[in-house]
C-alpha cells in the first residue's frame, strides 16, 4: 500500500467544512453509508483529528455530500 504524506491538514479541513455546512459526525456518516461506504463516526472521527488516513472513495463522496470542490480540502 502506497501512503500519502499528509503535510496538509486534511483531516481538520473536513471537520472544518462539516461545520459550516451544519452537520454531524452522525449526519455525515449516515450519508456516506448510504453511498456505500462503510465509514464509521470512529472512524471519521479519526481522520477529522489525523490519526488516520481517509479512502480516495471516501473522499470523493465527501466532495458531494459536502458540495464543495476538492481545493476545499486541501487548503493550507
Amino acid at each position: 500500500m502506497t501512503w500519502i504524506i499528509r503535510d496538509i491538514p486534511l483531516g481538520k479541513n473536513i471537520k472544518s467544512i462539516r461545520k459550516s455546512k451544519h452537520l454531524t459526525q452522525k449526519d455525515v456518516t449516515t450519508k456516506l453509508q448510504l453511498m456505500g461506504s462503510y465509514m464509521s463516526e470512529d472512524t471519521l472521527s479519526n481522520i477529522e483529528t489525523g490519526r488516520r488516513n481517509i479512502k480516495a472513495s471516501d473522499l470523493k463522496a465527501l466532495k458531494i455530500i459536502f458540495d464543495v470542490g476538492y481545493e476545499e480540502f486541501f487548503k493550507e
